[in-house]
């Protein structure tokens, strides 16, 4: 694993360490400071006579990143989590021989150091560190890459995360504000009354969404058991039970192909609310989203790519209309099944002829409307037939009132007023069940015990679910999915390997 020269070199240095009785991984750091701290207590250093503080003694530790080794100094670059200091090296301020013997040999470019002294400014008015003290920390026998930024093949990088966190801090900076994004998502609805629950992972029956599952088999019970694709069942029994405001923050799992905006496991929070309505949901989300812009300290008009959104202008639409103001599909098409067939074929778009109407107009909504909704958009009174969760509308019992919103042409949220009549659930489950013996098999499964909760009453609920990590993406300008995601779903290598093995035969 080890063979490649320059690890073997390095290698050797580690050991040359050793036995100079120097601990190449030490595990007794004293650091009292981070670089950040460090620069921001002594700012003022600039403004002192000498430009020094020698009676200020810090212990700083961190990854070398830059290293210009001199005759009798060195300056060297160190990077910690928050962020990059230049330290000073000199030869007559550590032990008789170590600069020379130990410093300039077998110190290098990737190793962890920690270093102790006092704040000054150099000539060319860099606040620095300068040495008293010098400890290798950990000795990286890998080199890290000298053009990092170069490789244009970004699966390098979500394979060796741990490299691309090392060699770009805009990466880490990425991930800090997702941590941020799903804390400040935990903290609004708790704010708000709602109380954080946790459900099962892994569910006899895959439902709460049209998706498929990954199964696997619990051998104490010797069944098989599905990943979960959404946690929407099993809070709603929570409503049954008596809770009336919750919400969940976890993974979901989902055995279906990989893109831009799409990766096997995802991150989401739902949350399910008594006694309200989707309108009701709709008020909260932009109260959300004014909450997070407030405390990311994000304009309201964000870039997003090419793009930008005004997250000042949230808008509503019911899907219908959305066809034909915004998609231009012609009005006297979008409520007949055959002459929606007719027009998806005179645009030369694959269509299903077994659909019904509802997932027609579906069809319709994904190809002439969602990627020109672009400042954020509620798209409203979604069809029965593809709502199955959903409450239909006392006014008009073919459409539900649910919501998408959606925003830079990807939806973010899915929202609905909660169908609580268990014997319309229960028909509506038996009309997936006939879509999947037609082959749908994203249709929901038969889920009696959950009918069987609804029967016990429901209170009038509206719930919502928010993708976590498109939201991520578009508050960091990201257009990937793996580029949020710390270790995203890859190809193995290994199979590569054997696919291009078989090709040559």
């Amino acid at each position: 694993m080890f063979s490649n020269k320059f690890i073997q070199q390095r290698i050797e240095k580690a050991n040359v360490l050793r036995e100079a009785e120097i601990n190449p991984y030490a595990n007794n750091s004293r650091r009292n400071t981070t670089v950040e701290k460090f620069l921001n207590v002594n700012s003022d250093i600039e403004q002192k006579e000498n430009k020094r503080d020698e009676n200020r003694i810090y212990t700083v530790s961190g990854r070398i990143k830059f290293l210009r080794i001199m005759g009798k100094a060195s300056f060297v670059k160190i990077e910690d989590e928050s962020g990059m200091l230049q330290v000073y090296v000199a030869r007559d301020n550590l032990p008789e021989g170590f600069y020379n013997t130990i410093f300039k040999k077998n110190i290098e470019v990737g190793d962890i150091i920690e270093v102790e002294g006092y704040p000054f400014v150099t000539g060319k008015g860099e606040l620095s560190l300068h040495v008293n003290d010098f400890r290798i920390l950990t000795k990286a026998i890998s080199p890290l890459p000298e053009k990092f930024h170069g490789i244009t093949d970004k699966e390098v990088r979500y394979r060796k995360r741990y490299l691309d966190l090392i060699m770009n801090a805009e990466v880490r900076k990425t991930f800090q504000i997702r941590s941020k994004v799903i804390s400040l998502t935990r903290r609004f609805f708790e704010d708000k009354g709602f109380l954080e629950v946790e459900t099962p992972m892994m569910h006899p029956i895959a439902g709460g969404a049209n998706a498929k599952p990954f199964v696997t088999h619990h051998n104490a019970l010797g069944v098989d058991r599905y990943l979960r694709i959404a946690p929407e069942l099993y809070l709603k029994r929570l409503i049954v039970g008596g809770f009336e405001a919750v919400f969940e923050i976890n993974r979901n799992f989902r055995n279906e192909g990989m893109d831009a905006t799409h990766n096997p496991e995802f991150t989401s929070i739902e949350f399910y609310w008594a006694y309200k309505t989707y309108k009701d949901l709709i008020e909260i989300t932009k109260e959300y989203f004014q909450y997070l812009f407030e405390h990311l300290d994000l304009p309201t008009l964000l870039p997003y790519g090419d793009l930008e959104v005004n997250f000042e202008n949230f808008t509503e639409i019911p899907l219908i209309e959305s066809l034909t103001k915004i998609g231009g599909v012609p009005a006297d098409i979008v409520n007949d099944k055959e002459k929606i067939i007719a027009y998806l074929k005179e645009k030369n778009i694959d269509v299903n002829e077994a659909m019904n109407l509802g997932q027609l107009q579906g069809e319709l909504f994904d190809e002439f409307v969602e990627e020109k909704l672009i400042d954020p958009t509620f798209i409203t009174e979604y069809p029965v037939e593809i709502s199955p969760l959903a409450r239909r509308s006392d006014e008009n019992p073919a459409i539900t009132e649910r919501f998408e919103l959606f925003i830079a042409g990807r939806e973010i949220a899915n929202a609905f007023s909660e169908l609580n009549d268990p014997l319309d659930q229960l028909e509506r489950f038996e009309g997936q069940m006939a879509a999947k013996d037609c082959g749908d098999d994203e249709a929901h499964a038969m889920d009696t015990d959950f009918v069987e909760a609804l029967s016990y009453g429901m209170a009038p609920t509206a719930g919502q679910g928010i993708g976590i990590d498109r939201l991520v993406m578009l508050l960091t300008n990201e257009h990937s999915i793996r580029d949020v995601l710390l270790f995203p779903a890859m190809k193995p290598l290994t199979q590569d390997i054997c696919e291009e093995d078989e090709e040559e035969k």
